[in-house]
């Protein structure tokens, strides 16, 4: 009997234990309300200095807990029309959360950036023949499961005054 009833607590035990489940990320999340440019950062060191910056939304298309849920949002350098990507930064967020069916708006803002000396404004920073264009990758990652890329987001030249 005392055999029999340990056999119920182990089973019970693994059964708990087996109660993550693998969810198909590129198929289940959508980035929606996106807005994405170069964000004016004020002078840094005495020269004008814009960060690439992306919000946007997750929505995702079931039900299902999707905790814990992790972001890698990495920004790639790019080296012309067409060109390869080169890495530039990326940021990681952590313990994401839905409301209902969406998160709140997302922003992410690398620490790496652009600066240009003065008298050179920030519209004209931009233009410069030597502003190379950068592309976002969003990449997301539930439990232990791999990483996967659910969206990439090529930045336009614009300015965002507004944090």
């Amino acid at each position: 009997m005392r055999a029999a009833a340990r056999s119920v607590v182990v089973l019970a035990v693994l059964a708990a234990g087996c109660g993550k489940f693998s969810v198909d990320l590129k198929q289940t999340l959508t980035i929606t309300d996106t807005t994405a440019g170069y964000f004016d950062a004020g002078i840094v060191d005495g020269r004008n200095k814009l960060l690439p910056s992306v919000t946007f939304k997750l929505n995702k298309s079931t039900n299902d807990d999707l905790r814990p849920l992790s972001l890698n949002v990495a920004f790639k350098r790019l080296s012309g029309p067409g060109g390869a990507e080169e890495d530039f930064d990326e940021s990681f967020i952590q313990g994401l959360t839905f409301h209902g069916n969406e998160t709140a708006p997302i922003t992410v803002r690398p620490k790496a950036g652009y600066t240009g000396d003065p008298p050179q404004s920030r519209a004209e920073m931009l233009k410069n023949s030597q502003f190379r264009d950068i592309r976002v990758h969003v990449f997301a990652k539930h439990g232990s499961d791999q990483w996967v890329e659910i969206g990439a987001i090529n930045l336009p030249r614009q300015l965002i005054v507004q944090p």
